[in-house]
């Protein structure tokens, strides 16, 4: 029964229990149902109830349980999915009352990670957060590992085998542990030497003004960096459609560049076995000197997604990084007043739309003043021969005009504080404020 946890193509039963002491909205499964229909479920029933306290031994209390199995067997489902964490005594107790496979949230968003994975980075992420998931939960996954190996296979201690096999035997989930741990070591091994080169990557983009998009699965943040750049970011209108950042060169002004990255997306409970691993794909955000958070203004569960996304990016160390708001699909919004409540709560936000082009200038603009974090006017006095300081203001600044006097150039230029610091590694003769 737990040999195959994927759940595409099939008919779930979906069940979501919260305490009454929680404040929760009307319809708690709404994620959990597009969650489901991502992995490629067929969803035929819910079942959700508010529960005092919960029970140590099927999270939901046996009789509820034995009214899931009702609906289970009336709707001929194949997988119950908890909109909870349980605990792998928890899954193995629902499993013997239903009679069917049982999976928790975590479970069901690591399975879809698994189907998204297309690179080799992404595919050993997603192994090494579904081993680190399913460690604990070894005990009585499968039958066989209740049987003991010892001479020849069998469980007999005195029975007659090769050498090394004789003696009184060890259980399978010994061994199966021992072989989950052996492969988490080597995945771990494997994703070091690849987070080594990404953060070299990284490091060498330093003194390029770094941008990052960061926000809810399916807030469009694939569509604004194809708008944006070009990139031919794969789109799909699906939850984790794409799993790898990616990071293209956006044109601002002339010659002002910065790099933009696009990174996975959040999701409410995002299991932390998947923020460990994918801990190199979030260095992006990381080391961004300006984040987008972007906003699907037209989901009904807006301002929740918002907030889950942020407690996400504070969980990585985010959370007092410079974010500039973007409120997408903002031409198609349903409703006018969820909409003018979310412009009170952030009045800073831009409306944008990935999709039409609605303010993507207005958002470059906004982000070229970012960039230069004001203009400062200068006087600069350099040998005529340095090309690199010459080629330098040419990229980030605006020379107003120069001249040439002796062995020197002479240049007016205006420039953006946040380029002022690297001017100086140049070393010119004279800077003047003017």
């Amino acid at each position: 029964m737990r040999d195959n946890i994927a759940v595409k193509r099939e008919k779930a039963v979906l069940v979501g229990a919260v305490l009454k002491s929680e404040l929760k909205e009307d319809d708690e499964l709404a994620e959990l149902s597009a969650l489901a229909e991502s992995a490629g479920a067929v969803i035929v029933d819910r079942v959700q109830q508010k529960i005092s306290e919960i029970n140590p031994a099927t999270y939901i209390g046996k009789g509820k349980a034995e009214m899931v199995k009702q609906r289970v067997k009336k709707n001929k489902a194949d997988v119950v999915i908890f909109d909870n964490d349980l605990s792998p005594g928890q899954i193995r107790e629902l499993e013997s009352i239903i009679e069917t496979k049982v999976l928790d949230r975590s479970e069901l968003i690591l399975d879809i990670f698994a189907s998204r994975a297309q690179t080799k980075q992404a595919k050993l992420q997603v192994e090494l957060a579904q081993l680190e998931y399913t460690y604990p939960r070894l005990t009585r996954m499968w039958s066989h590992l209740d049987t003991v190996t010892g001479a020849a296979g069998g469980p007999s201690a005195g029975a007659v085998g090769a050498i090394g096999t004789r003696g009184p035997g060890e259980k399978q989930l010994e061994i199966d542990r021992r072989l989950v741990s052996k492969r988490i070591t080597e995945l771990k091994r494997d994703l070091k030497e690849i987070d080594k080169r990404i953060v070299r990557e990284i490091e060498a983009r330093k003194g390029q003004f770094k941008i990052c998009l960061v926000g809810y699965t399916n807030a469009g943040k694939s569509t604004l960096m194809n708008a944006l750049t070009d990139a031919g970011v794969y789109v799909e209108d699906r939850l984790f459609a794409t799993l790898d950042t990616r990071t293209r060169q956006w044109t601002l002004d002339g010659a002002k560049k910065a790099l933009i990255s696009d990174t996975v997306g959040f999701v409410k409970n995002l299991p932390h076995q998947l923020v460990a691993s994918f801990k190199a794909t979030l260095e992006e955000a990381i080391n961004a000197d300006l984040l987008l958070h972007v906003v699907d203004v037209s989901n009904e569960d807006v301002e929740s997604q918002a907030q889950n996304a942020k407690k996400v990016l504070e969980e990585i160390g985010c959370g007092n990084k410079q974010t500039l708001i973007l409120f997408n699909k903002s031409d198609v919004v349903r409703s006018q007043s969820h909409f003018e409540f979310m412009q009170t709560v952030y009045p800073e936000a831009i409306c944008v739309s990935a999709k039409t082009g609605l303010n993507l200038d207005l958002l470059k603009r906004k982000i070229l003043e970012i960039y230069e974090g004001g203009i400062l006017s200068l006087q600069i006095t350099a040998h005529a021969g340095d090309g690199k300081i010459q080629s330098f203001l040419q990229a980030h600044a605006n020379i107003i005009h120069h001249e040439y006097t002796d062995s020197n150039v002479v240049m007016d230029v205006r420039i953006g504080k946040n380029q002022l610091s690297q001017l100086y590694k140049y070393k010119p003769l004279e800077i003047k404020e003017q």
